[in-house]
Parts: C-alpha cells; sequence; structure tokens
C-alpha cells in the first residue's frame, strides 16, 4: 500500500440517532393521538385517532429523510417500517378503524423472523444486511447468533402484539407499545453486548448507544 494512502473508512455508526428515528414517528403518534384526545374529549376517540395517525405518517416520512440526509443510508427495516405505516395508517384513517394500525406490528415483526429464520437456515446472518449496520470485529458466527436471537424475539413480539391487540382497550395497547415494548426492546438489545463481545465485537471508549441503538428492532 502506498504510503500516501488512506485505509478505507468505515461505516458511520449512528446507533442513538437510529434509535431517535425510529422510536420519535411513534412518540408523535402517541402524543397527537393524547393531545387531540384531550382537546376534543374522550367521546370522539375516531377524531383523536385520524390525528394521531396522519401524524404518525408525516413522522415516519420526516424519519426517513432525516435517515438518508443525517446517516446517508435508510436501512431496509425503516424503510418497511415506513412502507407499512403509510398503507396501515390510510387504511385506518379511511375505514376510521384502529384495528389496523395495530395489526401493523405483529406483520413487521413476523416478516422480519421469517426473514432472519429463512438466512439462518441458508447458514446467512440476513440481520448484517437488513440494519446496515457496522460491528467492528464481530465474527460470522457472531452474526448468526445475533441473527438467531433477534428472530425469537421477533417471534416473541408478534405473539405479544397479537395477545395485547386482542385483549387490552387502545390506550392501554398504545401505552405498552410506546413505553414497555421499546424499553424491553432496548434492553434485550444490551443483553446481546457480551455475546457479541465473545464473539469478535470491539467497542470504543465505552459501551456507547450506537451498538444497542442500530440493533433495537422497528417500533412503529
Amino acid at each position: 500500500m502506498p504510503a500516501d494512502a488512506k485505509p478505507a473508512a468505515k461505516p458511520a455508526h449512528g446507533g442513538t440517532l437510529s434509535l431517535a428515528l425510529d422510536f420519535g414517528p411513534l412518540l408523535v403518534f402517541f402524543l397527537t393521538y393524547k393531545g387531540a384526545g384531550w382537546l376534543m374529549g374522550a367521546g370522539n376517540p375516531i377524531t383523536a385517532m385520524t390525528f394521531g395517525t396522519a401524524a404518525f405518517m408525516a413522522a415516519i416520512v420526516i424519519a426517513v429523510i432525516l435517515s438518508k440526509v443525517k446517516l446517508g443510508r435508510v436501512s431496509p427495516m425503516l424503510w418497511l417500517s415506513a412502507l407499512l405505516i403509510l398503507f396501515f395508517g390510510g387504511l385506518t384513517i379511511y375505514f376510521h378503524d384502529q384495528s389496523f394500525i395495530q395489526l401493523k406490528p405483529t406483520i413487521i415483526y413476523s416478516f422480519f423472523a421469517l426473514m432472519l429464520f429463512a438466512g439462518l437456515l441458508r447458514g446467512k446472518p440476513l440481520l448484517k444486511y437488513l440494519l446496515q449496520a457496522a460491528y467492528d470485529g464481530l465474527s460470522e458466527t457472531g452474526w448468526l447468533k445475533l441473527s438467531r436471537n433477534w428472530a425469537l424475539f421477533f417471534v416473541a413480539m408478534a405473539i405479544a402484539n397479537e395477545l395485547m391487540r386482542r385483549s387490552m382497550s387502545f390506550d392501554s395497547w398504545l401505552a405498552v407499545k410506546v413505553w414497555g415494548v421499546t424499553i424491553v426492546s432496548i434492553v434485550f438489545a444490551a443483553a446481546n453486548i457480551p455475546m457479541l463481545m465473545r464473539h469478535g465485537l470491539t467497542l470504543g471508549d465505552s459501551l456507547d448507544s450506537d451498538e444497542v441503538g442500530e440493533t433495537t428492532p422497528p417500533q412503529g
């Protein structure tokens, strides 16, 4: 290598921003729905749902644009989440039926679980390509184990979402979705870090949120 040659730049981490872009639209939905319900009264939930869903759809479009501008890429996970939010959000507004927006997480989680399991059957860690994340030093075995763990997690999340949407009021479901599911996802991502370090992952000066933020599932 020539003396003045520079090593190829590693893909930039964007875990904190990735997590914010993923959680942000859901938080916008929650706050808009609650705010509209408060302003219009509890007797008009459909109108509050319409405002909340419309804000959700606008926020996910903004998230995609910011991801492209700030990170230089939009992960397949974010693309799919955005498309499903726009599709099911449109159905929710058109039919005035909140069950469409509740069904969307089940479809997202099921789709990614099937994708990851299909990759594992072929010996390929598809999570590496779905996330488009850079994990310094992580071996192929580490990627395979991470893909397996998240595939199982996605299955659990799909089942949990179905149980919640069938047994809870919409308000309760939304509160658990925004706060409970997000916290569980972050904790699960962090719990994988020791395993990844045993398979070559190198961290910076501290356990930064990039490693956790880039491995959380779509929250939309």
